[in-house]
């Protein structure tokens, strides 16, 4: 628990992620990254000056949240379920071949929305190391750019700020932490679960690693090092070890 509280708050630290006295939420799809973060970053409340609160968007999936509402208690965080029908409208409505990008689009937009109706404009979001690589490679394959998502995103035209506290965490990390602190995590009924884009790099890059055992600490670093717009840290960053 503080070794990995320690990594999200150099993370903070270095990309200046949170202001004292800032309002922070955090979306909590019910997976294990969200919860991890959520676990971390109340944690870290006595050692930082913020206050916290978790937001899920129900996709209308028919998933259950009590047990996450039952962790927010205990972890004092307060806790909003915004209903949707995301869920139905893109399988059931429109039955789209690929529907994680819309998918993706009306999560966040209906998440910003959501959190401002709160008055809150800061969103931590529970992507970690894995995820930074996997998308940078993505982008390459896919649509042939050097490009991934930011640790810190401003998105001028709604006012809400992501931030990202996980990147220095591993994913092989995140989830020996949630089965340890034996998390609620929350069965995923999307229809196309493991079945994404996305699982075929993570595929691509586990075997690639297996012959080049550092090559998600050589892209993470490149990453840092061009760096990407708003990549490059302003502390003095110490790659993390992945933990068994």
């Amino acid at each position: 628990m503080q070794k990995m509280m320690g990594l999200v708050r150099r993370c903070i630290e270095d990309y200046a992620m949170i202001t004292p006295d800032e309002r922070i939420a955090v979306g909590v799809s019910g997976g294990k990254d969200s919860l991890v973060l959520l676990q971390l970053l109340a944690g870290l409340r006595e050692y930082m000056d913020f206050t916290l609160e978790a937001v899920t968007i129900d996709m209308g999936l028919g998933m259950d949240y009590a047990p996450i509402g039952d962790m927010c208690k205990k972890l004092d965080v307060p806790y909003h379920i915004i209903n949707t029908q995301i869920g139905p409208i893109i399988f059931d409505h429109r039955k789209e071949k690929n529907p994680c990008s819309m998918c993706s689009k009306m999560r966040r937009g209906a998440l910003n929305h959501a959190i401002l109706d709160l008055g809150i404009r800061k969103i931590a979001l529970g992507h970690h190391y894995d995820d930074a690589v996997e998308t940078f490679v993505m982008s390459l394959v896919y649509e042939g750019r050097i490009s991934c998502f930011q640790p810190v995103t401003d998105l001028d035209r709604t006012g809400v700020i992501q931030i990202r506290p996980m990147l220095y965490v591993h994913e092989k990390t995140v989830e020996n932490f949630a089965a340890r602190m034996e998390l609620p995590v929350v069965e995923n009924r999307c229809p196309v679960d493991k079945h994404t884009k996305r699982e075929e790099i993570k595929q691509l890059v586990y075997d690639l690693s297996q012959k080049y055992p550092e090559l998600k600490e050589r892209i993470f670093g490149a990453m840092q090092r061009l760096p990407l717009p708003e990549w490059e840290p302003h502390g003095r960053y110490k790659r993390p070890k992945e933990q068994e």
